[in-house]
């Protein structure tokens, strides 16, 4: 079985849909999607996933299904330099996580006391746990950190959500800390992640990631992918967003 996560185009987030480079980022998407037409197609709940979706499924004649829990993973905490207010559990200053061991383990990170406050080890296994009922639906088990399968397939499986989410899955199929996801990686708007099932004993399951955050289809159409969700290169950078900003 194949797994796409896509992420949404350029979103307008103060309208919840996407900017018109959005729209031009999601039309080139759609041109890339339907020349391998996958069998099954998921979308969050959320107007800039669902935009973006709507370029492919029309191409197709199709309709994707809506997943509730593919909505942004928005929980949040009380970061140590913003006691004020709650912030959202993705956005950390590199200082305040990285010297901590726990955030390292894929069973630990959670257990950090700022994680613990905001009860987010129960709001990532409320997704894990849904994103484990659809592979089921699709054949596949978990079983501590692998899969079963009694009849493996080679379906693909199209999800159109958000970066965090994208990272609260990968996350379980990799069983990698989402910290280090969240605060280690940057999937680009409009971008595909990869994923792939391994029998290579008959029954037992494991996902390997075949690629991240791929964008070739905005430099195919020489389109310039989008800065949102990353901060600056080089302090100073103009454009470039920092955390004084």
């Amino acid at each position: 079985m194949k797994l796409l996560i896509i992420r949404h185009a350029d979103p307008d987030y103060d309208h919840e849909t996407l900017t018109e480079k959005g729209h031009k980022e999601a039309e080139l998407l759609s041109q890339r999607m339907i020349k391998k037409p996958a069998r099954y197609y998921y979308v969050s709940p959320l107007g800039r996933a669902r935009d973006t979706a709507d370029y492919t499924m029309k191409k197709l004649g199709r309709e994707a299904v809506v997943l509730d829990w593919l909505h942004e993973f928005n929980a949040s905490v009380i970061r140590p330099d913003r006691p004020d207010r709650r912030s959202y559990v993705m956005d950390w200053l590199p200082e305040h996580w990285a010297g901590d061991d726990r955030f390292f383990s894929d069973k630990k990170w959670h257990e950090n006391e700022i994680m613990a406050e905001g009860n987010i080890g129960a709001r990532y296994n409320e997704v894990t746990e849904k994103l484990d009922e659809l592979l089921e639906s699709h054949g596949y088990v978990r079983d501590g950190r692998l899969y079963r399968t009694e009849e493996g397939n080679n379906d693909t499986i199209v999800m159109f959500c958000h970066f965090g989410v994208e990272c609260v899955i990968l996350s379980h199929l990799l069983n990698i800390s989402p910290m280090l996801l969240w605060n280690g990686t940057c999937a680009a708007p409009s971008s595909v992640t990869t994923l792939v099932t391994e029998e290579r004993r008959k029954g037992t399951v494991y996902f390997r990631m075949l690629s991240f955050g791929d964008i070739s289809h905005l430099y195919a159409g020489d389109e310039e992918p989008s800065f949102t969700g990353r901060f600056a290169e080089k302090y100073g950078n103009p454009g470039e967003r920092t955390e004084d900003d």
